[in-house]
């Protein structure tokens, strides 16, 4: 007669059941899991690129601050009245006097010039876009300085509401000139009201 091996008193005081482990699995150690990390986000990989390109060139910013002078020089008419006033708002401007005097004496000066930032930046494929949308910014604010003298060639209002009109244009001209100015020097995009979007929608077209 076989005889029976001897158990253990563990074994025979918690005897193996096997449905009890389908059922009651044993928790699992936490210190051996490795959860992954989580994803940065995708905000912070758009802001170190923005932030990381590259700045304008110095010769584009050049040529988008001196496309600013055009609408100055054009419109530099509109501070008369309130040059002559207050002479000591003339002060600032006593330096491109000579040059605005020297550019409206030579004919069509005005006309060629208009074309030529055109044909020759706004047009031109090799220039960036940057420096096209400066020039065109510029050749629409000259546009937009055009049309309040013929409406006063059309009307003929009087002559103090000519010069309110001259005085609001002149600020306003000079605002946007010290404004792109800036914006230009530090190689940033300088966005006037209303004429920005003009700007942008014919360079796209174009």
């Amino acid at each position: 007669m076989a005889t029976l091996p001897l158990l253990r008193p563990s074994v025979l005081r918690h005897p193996i059941n096997p449905l009890h482990h389908k059922l009651h699995p044993p928790p699992p150690h936490s210190t051996h899991l490795k959860f992954p990390q989580p994803s940065k986000p995708i905000t912070s990989t758009m802001s170190v690129s923005a932030s990381s390109k590259t700045p304008t060139p110095a010769a584009d910013r050049l040529m988008s601050a001196a496309s600013y002078c055009f609408p100055l020089f054009n419109g530099f008419q509109y501070g008369r009245f309130l040059l002559s006033e207050y002479p000591i708002l003339a002060t600032p401007f006593k330096p491109i006097i000579p040059v605005v005097s020297a550019y409206h004496s030579i004919p069509y000066a005005s006309f060629i010039s208009f074309f030529a930032f055109y044909l020759g930046i706004v047009r031109n494929p090799s220039v960036s876009r940057y420096v096209r949308f400066n020039a065109l910014q510029a050749l629409v604010l000259d546009v937009v300085l055009v049309v309040p003298m013929m409406v006063q060639q059309i009307l003929s209002p009087g002559l103090n509401l000519t010069i309110f009109g001259y005085n609001c244009l002149f600020v306003f001209l000079v605002a946007c000139f010290a404004y792109a100015l800036g914006c230009s020097v530090l190689g940033k995009t300088p966005y006037l009201p209303l004429i920005a979007e003009a700007a942008s929608r014919q360079l796209d077209y174009s």
